[in-house]
């Protein structure tokens, strides 16, 4: 017995190196959708990009803000100083006490752009990204929420299913 016992620990010692020890290229929830890692890198206002005309950077993309699976963020690129994401009080509400990032997936529970909800957290939309999420399920989409490194005030909701985003502001819990 002690031999078989030998025997099988032996087997497990050098199988080990079989193993995968790669991380898989691209993170995904459940429903199978892409995570980014990260949320998008700060814009220099030297470096801003002026105003969209169409967002479908490449055939197939969506026309709206949108993250390849490469992690970069189509359509944040307007920097600090863009109009449409200015907020006169900023954190008016307070700050967003859930967690960010891929690995903290949110499930919609209800609402519309202008007031909607998750786990007891109520956010808005940016008014100038309403026709970008005019596909959302309000009611049962995954979610992602990301810090906005460029727009005080703002945070970033990464629908999964559609790979697109839009500023959301926090309205309390």
């Amino acid at each position: 017995m002690k031999k078989l016992a030998g025997l099988l620990f032996a087997l497990l010692i050098f199988s080990a190196p079989a193993f995968p020890q790669d991380k898989p290229a691209a993170h995904t929830n459940p429903s199978g959708g892409h995570i980014p890692a990260r949320g998008p890198a700060p814009v220099s206002a030297s470096h801003a990009a002026p105003a969209h005309t169409t967002l479908a950077d490449k055939k197939g993309h969506p026309d709206a803000p949108h993250v390849h699976a490469n992690g970069k963020w189509i359509g944040h690129d307007t920097g600090p100083n863009d109009p449409h994401y200015h907020l006169d009080h900023p954190w008016e509400h307070g700050h967003f006490p859930g967690a960010f990032g891929r690995d903290h997936v949110y499930r919609l529970v209800g609402g519309g752009p202008s007031r909607f909800w998750f786990g007891g957290f109520y956010f808005s939309v940016a008014p100038y990204d309403f026709g970008y999420c005019n596909d959302w399920l309000w009611d049962s989409d995954d979610i992602v929420i990301y810090e906005d490194p460029d727009h005080v005030g703002w945070y970033l909701a990464y629908n999964v299913r559609l790979g697109t985003y839009v500023h959301v502001q926090y309205l309390g819990a």
